[in-house]
C-alpha cells in the first residue's frame, strides 16, 4: 500500500508540474524515490501498460503528451536503473505515437529487406555459431533487428538514409563465465575485420546502472556489418531487468515466509538521475 500512495503522489506532482511548468516537485519525488526504488518500478509497469494501451484514448493531444512525457522521462529513468526490456519498449510504443509515419516507413523497408534477403538474421546465427564451434567454445547465440526507434534515432545522430545505415542487427552471445566473454571476442575478431571506433568494454569498466558487456561491431557474414554483444547469463539478466533482477538473488525462499528486507538506501546513485531534469 506504501509502494502505491508513492505512485499516487508521483501522479498528483506531474500534474501539478504540467501546470507550473516546474521541475521541482519531480526533482523532490525522485530524492525520495531513491528511499524506496521499489516505487519507480512499480510506475514504470504502470506507465508500460497505459502506452499499450494508448490507443484506446480518443483525444490525439492527450495521447501525444503522454507519449511525449513517456520520452523525456520515463524511458530514461528505466535506462538509468538498468531496465534495458520496458526501456526499449516504452520508446518504441511512444515513437510509434510521435512519429508514426517515419515509423510505418521503416518497417516497410525493413520487411521489404527480409523478403529479398530471406532471413538474414537466422543465416548469421548459424555462421557465428559455427565458427564458435570450430573454436570449441560454448554459448548461446540470439539475434534480431533493431527497433524502428533505434533505427531512426541513429539516422537522425548520423544524419544518414536507412539505405547508408549498415549495423541495423544485433547479435547476442552469452556464456558461462568471463574468461569465456573474452575468448569469443577473440574468436570474433580473429574471423571478422572489426568496424573501428565500435568497441567497448562494460565488463571491465561497467556503467553506473551496472550493466555489464562487451560491445563491438564487425564486417561479419555476407559482408553485412553487424553489432554483437558479449555478456554471461547473469549479465544478461541484469542488463534485461536491471535493479529489479537484485530481487531474485536478495529475497530467501517466500514459501518458507521469511523474506530479507528490500535494500534501498544503496541506491544513493540514484540521485544522479536528476541531471536528466536539466
Amino acid at each position: 500500500a506504501r509502494l502505491v500512495d508513492g505512485v499516487t503522489k508521483l501522479a498528483r506532482i506531474q500534474i501539478q508540474n504540467m501546470e507550473n511548468k516546474q521541475a521541482e516537485n519531480f526533482r523532490k519525488f525522485v530524492l525520495a524515490m531513491s528511499e524506496d526504488i521499489r516505487v519507480l518500478l512499480v510506475k514504470l509497469a504502470d506507465r508500460l501498460h497505459n502506452m499499450r494501451t494508448l490507443r484506446f484514448i480518443s483525444d490525439p493531444a492527450k495521447r501525444k503528451s503522454i507519449a511525449m512525457e513517456t520520452m523525456e522521462i520515463y524511458a530514461p529513468l528505466a535506462e538509468r536503473i538498468g531496465m534495458q526490456e520496458i526501456k526499449t519498449e516504452l520508446e518504441d510504443l511512444a515513437y510509434s505515437e510521435l512519429h508514426p509515419e517515419a515509423r510505418t516507413s521503416i518497417m516497410t523497408r525493413l520487411k521489404f529487406l527480409e523478403l529479398h534477403g530471406g532471413d538474414l538474421v537466422v543465416k548469421i546465427m548459424d555462421e557465428l555459431d559455427h565458427v564458435m564451434q570450430d573454436a570449441g567454445v560454448e554459448g548461446y547465440i540470439s539475434g534480431r533487428e533493431k527497433t524502428p526507434f533505434s533505427i531512426w534515432r541513429k539516422m537522425q545522430i548520423k544524419d544518414v538514409s536507412f539505405e547508408q545505415l549498415s549495423d541495423i542487427m544485433a547479435f547476442r552471445i552469452m556464456v558461462e563465465s568471463i574468461s569465456d566473454c573474452y575468448r569469443v571476442l577473440g574468436v570474433i575478431h580473429t574471423h571478422y575485420p572489426t568496424v573501428p571506433g565500435r568497441f567497448r568494454d562494460y565488463i571491465s569498466t561497467p556503467k553506473r546502472n551496472g550493466y555489464r558487456s562487451i560491445h563491438t561491431s564487425v564486417i561479419g557474414p555476407e559482408r553485412h556489418r553487424i553489432e554483437i554483444q558479449i555478456r554471461t547469463h547473469k549479465m544478461h539478466e541484469v542488463a534485461e531487468l536491471g535493479v529489479a533482477s537484485h530481487w531474485r538473488y536478495k529475497s530467501e525462499d517466500l514459501f518458507g515466509g521469511s523474506v530479507k528486507p528490500v535494500e534501498g538506501r544503496q541506491y544513493s546513485w540514484l540521485r544522479e538521475l536528476l541531471d536528466i531534469l536539466e
